[in-house]
């Protein structure tokens, strides 16, 4: 067979998969959260939220690289936490996730919320693409070792679809 004949070998890649947090998770998304943000959640807030709240991990294999945690009351979901490992910011994963997550809100709630940091401009731009819009700013919200951060409040309806 002729070079130019050759079958393309493509490249195998893991899919990722997304399935409910368990206690056993917390280890692996506390070390996460510690690497995101100035002000992480501790281990004891993840272990209350498994039990709580609605809990997802990304993984790839057995690899825990993401996470959310959010809730649903009276129609209206709100993540209060989602993020993806360092090493995998950027490559799509923390889109799959929260498309994972709208999808299953988009059935239980007419309107989901969530809160970020107003200088993370690449989850802004995520979220913006999603159909998210910005509703209010909370001044002075988020702690940071140089002095408060200011939250943008975003909201997606689901009432009109996806």
């Amino acid at each position: 067979m002729a070079s130019d004949q050759m079958p393309r070998r493509h490249k195998l890649s893991i899919i990722p998969s997304v399935r409910p947090m368990v206690a056993e998770d917390v280890l692996h998304v506390s070390a996460i959260e510690q690497q995101v943000t100035p002000h992480p959640w501790r281990e004891s807030q993840f272990l209350e939220s498994v039990s709580k709240h609605y809990c997802l991990v990304l993984t790839l294999e057995t690899k825990v690289i993401g996470y959310t945690i959010y809730t649903i009351v009276a129609g209206e979901a709100e993540i209060l936490n989602i993020a993806i490992h360092p090493d995998y910011q950027g490559k799509g994963y923390g889109r799959q996730l929260l498309d994972h997550l709208m999808a299953i809100v988009y059935e239980q709630a007419e309107r989901l919320y969530l809160e970020v940091r107003a200088s993370n401009a690449s989850a802004i731009h995520l979220y913006q693409e999603v159909g998210f819009v910005e509703i209010c700013l909370r001044r002075n919200y988020y702690p940071t070792p140089s002095g408060p951060e200011d939250a943008i409040v975003m909201a997606i309806d689901f009432q009109f679809g996806l």
